[in-house]
């Protein structure tokens, strides 16, 4: 289990390779973490050993942490999220007030856990541990407090089936860090800054937009997607739910494509795939796109896709040239 690549990339302080010394050693120093007043279980599935839950010993506060890991062949099957449950109402019991627990943003996995185990998710700590490549990750935090309900979150945007939405023309494909310098390469193009309202990203904020995909799209806060030639695999564009409101059922759309893909029905087929799946996968009875009254391509896109327009916000949109633009607003509802 630890010396697994997955669990190598989300536990950088593990030795590589990881040999069965290192296993005995860290086993000799199991009941050291009993004594300090923590826990540490082994969890099993069918008698097979499936990974480890512990809990650190609690501090002046009554607050403790909690961690876990699971061997590659238990890995799918809930096995985190029931371990650390169980193992967090067993410290309740216990006398602890609160348990704490941090996942790395990119970790999906861990992250999915936590949120089926009814943690409640908190913040972020950016930067807050150096990754085995030598770069700072950022960390998201979670806490269950004793007495406070606490439901198995499932994600508002699930993954697509198969990981992908695909036309036999255009695949979308939640971002990746690999995806970074194409997605700057697009968003410095003067024809996407020309319709952008934001000022152009850096490439090293493109890789942190990249890493932080999975963990958007399972919060539920935005789903970030490539767009590729499905012939060839090129990125050709990018598109995106943004705006997530679960309690009006709403999102924004959001769009951009690489001039070499322009002209080819790229950007229509991809906004209706995303929204075909939108209403077929999640709740979303809404989903809006707001465009610069004077971008007639994006305009075009929506019509054909199925948006009306809904409105006119005055002078909503800043300009690179420090102008205004009104804002045209579109809707697309779920069909009844």
């Amino acid at each position: 289990m630890c010396d697994d690549p997955v669990t190598a990339r989300f536990m950088p302080s593990l030795p590589q390779p990881y040999e069965l010394g290192h296993a005995l050693g860290y086993l000799s120093r199991a009941p050291g973490m009993w004594e300090d007043g923590g826990a540490q279980y082994a969890i099993t599935e069918g008698g097979r050993f499936a990974g480890l839950v512990w809990l650190g010993p609690p501090d002046g506060q009554g607050v403790s942490d909690t961690g876990y890991v699971v061997a590659p062949w238990a890995r799918g099957r809930a096995v985190a999220a029931t371990a650390v449950r169980a193992l967090t109402d067993w410290a309740f019991d216990q006398g602890v007030r609160r348990v704490e627990l941090q996942a790395e943003v990119e970790n999906v996995a861990s992250l999915r856990a936590a949120y089926r185990a009814g943690f409640c998710e908190e913040g972020l700590r950016r930067e807050a541990k150096r990754t085995r490549d030598g770069r700072f990750a950022d960390y998201v935090t979670f806490a269950r407090l004793r007495g406070e309900a606490a439901p198995a979150a499932e994600p508002y945007l699930p993954p697509p089936r198969d990981g992908e939405l695909c036309d036999e023309v255009v695949r979308l494909v939640p971002m990746a860090p690999g995806d970074a310098a194409d997605y700057h390469r697009m968003m410095s193009e003067p024809s996407v800054q020309a319709y952008s309202v934001t000022p152009p990203v850096s490439l090293e904020d493109a890789e942190r937009r990249c890493r932080y995909t999975g963990y958007w799209w399972l919060s539920g806060q935005r789903a970030e997607i490539a767009i590729r030639d499905a012939a060839s695999g090129e990125f050709a564009g990018h598109i995106q739910l943004t705006q997530v409101v679960p309690v009006l059922g709403q999102a924004m759309i959001g769009y951009s494509l690489l001039p070499g893909f322009r002209g080819r029905g790229f950007m229509t087929r991809a906004v209706r795939l995303l929204a075909d799946w939108a209403f077929a996968r999640t709740a979303l009875h809404r989903i809006v796109a707001g465009t610069d009254v004077d971008n007639t391509a994006s305009h075009a896109v929506l019509e054909r896709t199925g948006f009306r327009r809904e409105g006119v916000h005055k002078e909503f949109l800043p300009r690179p040239d420090g102008t205004r633009a009104d804002d045209l607003q579109w809707v697309r509802t779920r069909p009844a």
